[in-house]
């Protein structure tokens, strides 16, 4: 299937789809012509990245998990489980960081808050 196909399929832009391709993430044949020709089961690997980057993964992180979450769960060795396991830590501290920075702002208001007076 061409990009285009590709894109409809799977309600990714084109743009990120080459996106992609560099980053390795997906794979294309070339035709003769030079086009693209990406395999019918790309399209759920595409959804499948989609979901990945929504969770807040970079590129990189993506690559490596996706051998993973591909091979059956007879094969796989638990390096899924530790880079995912490492994945919620690293949002875990980083809403902790988010909620104390939202703390700080709240007590700065409230203490730079000018009363108002009586009527």
């Amino acid at each position: 299937m061409r990009i285009g196909e590709l894109a409809d399929a799977s309600g990714v832009s084109a743009r990120s789809l080459r996106y992609y391709e560099e980053q390795g993430l997906i794979r294309a044949a070339r035709t003769p012509g030079g086009w693209r020709d990406f395999d019918d089961s790309t399209a759920e690997r595409v959804v499948l990245i989609q979901h990945l980057f929504a969770a807040g993964l970079c590129s990189a992180t993506i690559n490596e998990l996706l051998p993973c979450l591909e091979s059956p769960p007879e094969d796989r060795t638990g390096v899924l489980e530790q880079l995912l396991a490492d994945q919620l830590e690293r949002l875990e501290a980083k809403r902790r960081d988010i909620t104390r920075e939202i703390e700080t702002l709240q007590a700065l208001r409230k203490e730079t808050t000018i009363p108002t007076p009586p009527t």
